[in-house]
């Protein structure tokens, strides 16, 4: 047993848990200097740094985690997660899809998938994306949002209505308030997609939001 690591990953575990998280990164790297090996230590040091949005320092750590484990789709899925908060759309997209390959029906991957591709403006991709991130977590209310915006990015109007046709299949539309906007979109643009209302602009849209919530 390498005493001279537990003893720095304990108390690493020690002051993590005290909510210390400054001592708790030092300990977790001597423990992972005085063992390469110790994927916990890397996990530990990877969330830590996560958690204090110091992205370059995540992204690092969930790497090495990968290079120890490199089948672990939790941790691909994380490591996504740091690069697109790090502004990596690119490498995003490949981590989260590394991620799906290894585990399919993950749907926060397919979700962080969606965003990548949005916000390199491939928004065809990002509505492939998004749809299976909505069909695998129906609850996933933001993911469903995102998929329409996608579809109404790419110009995609009349695919908006398998967005709310979605909705309703998955017994959420009845208790939702749907509004749409922008060009191209019309009155008769909202009856077809099944929206309840069509906001011409920001300040209808705001009066009409105010209406449904009891405001004035």
């Amino acid at each position: 047993m390498n005493y001279d690591h537990w003893r720095h990953y304990a108390r690493g575990w020690v002051f993590h848990f005290l909510g210390k998280q400054d001592i708790a990164y030092e300990a977790f790297v001597a423990a992972f200097r005085a063992d390469p090996r110790d994927v916990q230590a890397a996990r530990h040091l990877a969330a830590i740094a996560a958690g204090r949005q110091r992205w370059d320092a995540a992204e690092s750590w969930f790497e090495k985690v990968l290079e120890l484990q490199p089948d672990d789709a939790d941790t691909w899925f994380n490591l996504g997660f740091v690069r697109e908060h790090a502004g990596q759309a690119e490498s995003a997209i490949a981590a989260f899809a590394e991620a799906i390959r290894l585990k399919p029906a993950q749907d926060r991957a397919w979700y962080g998938k969606g965003l990548a591709h949005a916000r390199l403006g491939q928004h065809d991709a990002a509505a492939e994306a998004l749809q299976e991130a909505a069909r695998l977590q129906p609850l996933n209310g933001e993911a469903f949002y995102q998929w329409g915006m996608a579809l109404h990015h790419a110009r995609r109007p009349d695919e908006m209505k398998g967005v709310v046709e979605a909705l309703r299949a998955a017994g959420l539309r009845d208790g939702l308030k749907i509004m749409i906007g922008g060009a191209p979109m019309n009155d008769d643009a909202a009856l077809y997609i099944g929206a309840d209302a069509f906001g011409a602009d920001a300040s209808a849209a705001v009066k009409l939001a105010n209406g449904w919530m009891g405001g004035k």
